[in-house]
């Protein structure tokens, strides 16, 4: 086990290891709760009715929470834009509250995915992903004490939700983030910084805005 510096650095949350997006699932929700405006009630409808159409109550709870957490993190005017929006549209809204949920995926769409984007670099690979890891770990050692499968199933999932959210393709390739300047407007409505987990330029982000 690697031995870095004591940092009061927050954990990561790494608990992302299956479901991808939930591209068909969170709009649904997310529908509901507009209809409800409660939380716990929504959960409790979305179990009730099998909502999510699962064939366990346990899978039921665990991929409800799941989503639920995430969609909690979007605002009302989000949620809206989320039922009503097209599909790449979602799939941005799901990429932005996928981030704020797990710093750690914040991270790396800014310091990886952007940065290669920027730096002209084509593709992501696992080593990128490796490496960033063991940079992270030297102040996080939560990624130091996950099996090698469990972290194996955390690259695999983070790049099928790039792959979902069409920032990346299925041979690696990153894609340009075509944000439409209503949602890029929605996103950026306190700082640019939501932007920032999208492989974009800083001019493409100021003509988003204009």
């Amino acid at each position: 086990m690697r031995k870095g510096p004591v940092t009061t650095f927050d954990r990561y949350r790494l608990s992302f290891t299956t479901g991808g997006l939930f591209l068909q699932e969170a709009p649904l929700i997310a529908t509901r709760y507009l209809a409800l405006r409660d939380w716990a009630q929504t959960r409790e409808q979305v179990r009730a009715e099998n909502l999510l159409q699962v064939r366990t109550a346990a899978t039921a709870t665990r991929v409800s929470q799941e989503i639920i957490a995430r969609l909690q993190l979007l605002d009302i005017e989000e949620l809206e834009y989320l039922t009503e929006g097209s599909a790449r549209e979602q799939g941005y809204l799901l990429w932005s509250a996928t981030c704020r949920r797990y710093t750690f995926i914040r991270d790396f769409a800014q310091e990886v995915l952007r940065e290669h984007y920027l730096s002209l670099r084509a593709r992501l690979t696992a080593s990128d992903y490796d490496t960033f890891c063991n940079a992270k770990a030297l102040w996080h050692a939560e990624l130091d004490e996950i099996a090698p499968s469990t972290q194996s199933k955390l690259r695999q999932n983070l790049f099928r939700m790039l792959r979902e959210a069409d920032l990346i393709s299925t041979q690696l390739q990153i894609q340009p983030a075509l944000l439409t300047p209503p949602l890029a407007r929605l996103l950026a409505r306190q700082s640019h910084e939501p932007l920032l987990v999208f492989p974009a330029t800083d001019h493409d982000m100021q003509r988003w805005l204009q």
